[in-house]
């Protein structure tokens, strides 16, 4: 039988309790130890934070996060203008020569993980499988995050983020260069390189670390094939892609100079921005605009739409020793992604909103070649998603997080499996405290927890497949 939610909750309860206690125990040791912040000329908000920026500008952090690394209005438009304020700040070249623009990022953390049904062998039956419960806790820490960014010259940005898992294997997470303001317009600027797509919802900047809460579950979700099989396994490597996965490719992007109105475009190679050729010859490209307007004194509200056309290959053309040969993949069948997002402030509450659309022609989500014929029933799997995200903020140095997140198939890959077959949840609550506010460095005592379910994605039984992760940590970076 299925799990209900509730049961679910219930059931992680216990743990739950004990980590809050935990978590408040020393928030309150925090507290008795911390300052009072001072009074900012921004609204606070978070985002991946450089204080290499903040101590270029002589700034808070909070000038550019609501609460870092989530950006502000503000921290946006910065973004936008290729990291420039437009003051003799800007060029490197005016700079006091030790200045160098670099910031790490790492995060110790204590978690546990548990998943409700993992294929396990079956001690009764040799050569046999069954399914059980698996929960791991204790210390941990994440990967390193190496963040160089900044202007080489006037209108000329760049961005350099060598990052590492928590062995210390590093690569290239971001790097791309930028022009910016050509022919003396904010209308068009060009970047190309390994790059961030222009999310409004912004995946690299999200404010939740887990295992379950530390990417957006819209961005990466591709349909079940069949009750009982894993993830919709790869026809080939251009496949795999995540909206919230940087790309390789080029963009054009422009906005007016208040940055109200905004626009992009991209070409991207057919690889989820993995290094080397990609394995077809396909190109995908990512859109997006958005608008921004007032609201009396509520802020600045901003409502958009993205999509993400691609292709991907199904079969090799050439093969040698039966693998195929890297560049040659051929027959490709089409999928897209479309979106609807809103930005709202209220004050001290922020709130995001997203529509979200999947389609994957029946070839990608059967994982049939297309030199093939498709098997009896199959047809193009269609979905809907939608996320509802809230950050209350009643001082800078604090963030109350609450996140939902839903998927449900419209149309499933066969006829036969059951219409709720894949449907997936997610819930998220926690928050961020900041005992300082300075342009040196930034810390953050981080607490959360986050629950998903998925119809039907159990690996034998064909059940539904629960993981929960329960963490606190140290967010700093200097």
């Amino acid at each position: 039988m299925s799990e209900r939610a509730p049961g679910i909750v219930t059931k992680h309860l216990s743990w739950l309790l004990s980590g809050l206690l935990l978590s408040f125990i020393l928030f309150a040791l925090v507290l008795a130890d911390s300052r009072p912040a001072s009074a900012l000329p921004f609204p606070a908000a978070q985002v991946r934070p450089l204080p290499a920026f903040a101590r270029k500008y002589g700034m808070p952090c909070s000038a550019c996060h609501l609460g870092w690394p989530m950006l502000s209005p503000f921290g946006q438009a910065f973004k936008d203008n290729g990291y420039q304020m437009g003051n003799d700040r800007d060029a490197p070249i005016y700079q006091d020569p030790g200045y160098w623009p670099v910031t790490f990022r790492i995060t110790p953390i204590w978690h546990r993980d548990s998943t409700n049904r993992v294929a396990v062998d079956d001690p009764a039956n040799p050569g046999g499988s069954l399914e059980a419960r698996i929960t791991t806790t204790g210390f941990d820490w994440t990967g390193l995050d190496f963040h160089a960014a900044g202007t080489l010259a006037k209108n000329i940005s760049f961005y350099v983020l060598p990052s590492s898992d928590n062995t210390g294997a590093f690569h290239f997470e971001s790097v791309w260069g930028r022009l910016d303001n050509l022919f003396g317009s904010s209308w068009f600027n060009v970047k190309m390189g390994k790059f961030e797509l222009d999310n409004l919802l912004s995946e690299k900047r999200i404010l939740t670390l887990s295992s379950v809460s530390g990417t957006y579950a819209n961005y990466h979700f591709q349909p079940l094939v069949t009750p009982g099989s894993a993830t919709n396994p790869l026809i080939a490597e251009s496949y795999t892609f995540g909206i919230g996965d940087n790309q390789v490719g080029v963009e054009v992007m422009g906005h007016s100079k208040d940055d109200r109105t905004r626009y992009s475009a991209s070409l991207l190679s057919s690889n989820d921005g993995s290094p080397g050729l990609p394995t077809s010859r396909a190109y995908d490209g990512f859109f997006t605009a958005s608008q921004a307007f007032e609201i009396g004194s509520l802020g600045l509200q901003r409502v958009g739409g993205f999509a993400y056309l691609g292709e991907a290959p199904t079969f090799y053309q050439y093969s040698q020793g039966g693998v195929g040969v890297p560049g040659t993949g051929i027959g490709n069948k089409s999928f897209y992604r479309l979106g609807l997002i809103g930005q709202w402030y209220l004050r001290k509450v922020d709130i995001t909103t997203m529509f979200f659309h999947g389609w994957d022609s029946a070839f990608l989500g059967s994982n049939t070649a297309a030199n093939q014929p498709l098997p009896t029933g199959a047809q193009s799997p269609t979905w809907n998603g939608g996320l509802f995200e809230t950050h209350f903020t009643p001082s800078p140095q604090l963030v109350l997080i609450n996140r939902y997140e839903l998927i449900r198939m419209s149309r499933q890959v066969f006829a036969s499996n059951p219409s709720n077959f894949g449907d997936m949840d997610v819930l998220t609550v926690g928050y961020r405290y900041y005992p300082f506010i300075s342009s040196r460095a930034g810390f953050a005592f981080h607490n959360e927890f986050a629950i998903q379910r998925q119809r039907g994605a159990a690996p034998i039984t064909g059940l539904d497949l629960t993981t929960s992760s329960l963490l606190v940590g140290f967010d700093f970076d200097f």
